[in-house]
C-alpha cells in the first residue's frame, strides 16, 4: 500500500513537471515602426471660426 502512494506521488511529480509552460522573450530583428498618419484640421476650423466671428459681429452691419 505504501508503495502505491509513493508510485502515485512520483507519477504526479513527473506529470506536473512535464506540463509546465515555458515563456521566452525574444528581441525583434527589425526596429519597431509606428506610423502616425494623423490628419490635423483644427487650425482650419479656428481660422474659419475667427472669420465668422468678425463677419457676424455687431459692428459689421450684416444683420
Amino acid at each position: 500500500m505504501r508503495i502505491n502512494y509513493a508510485l502515485a506521488a512520483v507519477l504526479l511529480a513527473l506529470l506536473s513537471t512535464a506540463c509546465t509552460p515555458t515563456v521566452q522573450l525574444a528581441v525583434p530583428n527589425e526596429p519597431i515602426n509606428i506610423n502616425l498618419n494623423v490628419k490635423i484640421e483644427h487650425e482650419i476650423y479656428i481660422k474659419v471660426d475667427k472669420a465668422l466671428d468678425s463677419m457676424f459681429s455687431e459692428s459689421s452691419g450684416l444683420f
